[in-house]
């Protein structure tokens, strides 16, 4: 061990990173790895004021994205990406070494990472055999840790199941766990099943976060810019712990163009179209001898069992197609997760997988 490393903190120095799409790499001329939009847009730029630091909440788009949300601006805070919102939140709420996350695997890795670089425990519930959230479960851990379980963690859509979030449940866990722990819905994907957002909940329970991405559906996972929507008094406190310039002057231009009448008809254009995309693909792999299990999705993406992955992927990657693999994941033996493409790359996805 290097005298650097001993240098680092003891829980950094036995860190697993997150491995990003991107860390990860791979060979390939078709990416479907990472759930990002197969288009972009062109987007005017001005760098006239490149010289001056940006606005600590850039009001233009901070109104705009409370439009969008059909929320108050008091109630919403932009970051760079969810993932900022989500380690903002923790070092926020958790004191380290004494608190702890709750989240419900299979999800999205970052919960646990954000955690562990804080040095904030990782408590577990499982979801339930369907991978829908087990919600008397979560509220009795949150009650049962004395207040040290502080912030749950639920991704709707899950990534990578794809299961939702049930809003009756839903309302019944912030009001037990009201004053004991923030319930955060990460709605990365909630572009492709807008009726399903947990939005009009947030006024009626202060413990309710919702984290938010431009991402996805606005296929602008590039600029790194993501909202928190949660009542103006958790906002509050995380404007005390978020970086003085957290939105570069470049990036909120983007975004409030993403935002704006146009904008918003693009990205529900894009929407209509990849949640057909996501059809016809589950459609056709429903088919195929090698697949066992399609999970039912509503983002922009699909899990699907296979009887030997290891095959399949190694087929794809044959074929220039790169794919995410969960197959080490528990619960998850023989997973892969296809982003939904363009249709040529879910034509070429088929072709691949027809040719076994």
């Amino acid at each position: 061990m290097s005298k650097i490393t001993m240098l680092a903190r003891k829980a950094v120095q036995v860190l697993t990173p997150y491995l990003s799409a991107r860390r990860i790499g791979g060979q390939g001329h078709v990416w479907l790895n990472a759930n990002e939009a197969p288009d972009s847009s062109v987007y005017q730029l001005d760098s006239s004021a490149l010289n001056r630091y940006p606005e600590f909440q850039p009001p233009q788009i901070i109104s705009a994205y409370a439009n969008y949300a059909k929320l108050d601006t008091t109630q919403v805070l932009t970051t760079r990406g969810a993932d900022e919102s989500i380690e903002i939140l923790i070092r926020t709420f958790c004191e380290p070494g004494i608190d702890s996350i709750l989240i419900c695997p299979p999800t999205y890795g970052m919960y646990a990472i954000s955690a562990e670089t804080c040095g904030v425990d990782v408590a577990q519930v499982a979801l339930q055999d369907n991978f829908d959230v087990d919600y008397d479960a979560v509220e009795a851990a949150v009650l049962a840790s004395n207040g040290h379980n502080k912030i749950v963690f639920l991704c709707a859509p899950n990534n990578p199941t794809g299961n939702i979030l049930d809003k009756q449940k839903l309302a019944k866990l912030l009001t037990a766990t009201e004053g004991k722990a923030l319930i955060v819905a990460d709605e990365a994907y909630i572009e492709f099943c807008p009726e399903l957002t947990q939005t009009d909940l947030i006024n009626d329970h202060e413990n309710l976060v919702i984290t938010r991405t431009l991402s996805k559906a606005f296929a602008l996972a590039s600029i790194r810019c993501g909202f928190t929507l949660a009542q103006a008094s958790v906002i509050e406190m995380m404007g005390k712990v978020i970086a003085p310039y957290p939105v570069p002057g470049p990036v909120a231009q983007i975004a409030e163009q993403a935002l704006s009448a146009d904008g918003l008809e693009v990205m529900r254009d894009r929407v209509a179209v990849l949640n057909n995309n996501r059809q016809v693909l589950a459609n056709e792999l429903s088919k195929l001898d090698c697949v066992v299990e399609v999970f039912p999705t509503t983002g922009n993406f699909v899990l699907v069992r296979f009887k030997d992955s290891a095959k399949v992927f190694q087929a794809f990657a044959d074929d220039g197609i790169v794919m995410r693999d969960f197959a080490n994941k528990p619960r998850l033996e023989n997973c892969v997760r296809i982003t939904i493409g363009n249709s040529d790359e879910m034509s070429k996805t088929l072709s691949t997988l027809n040719s076994l």
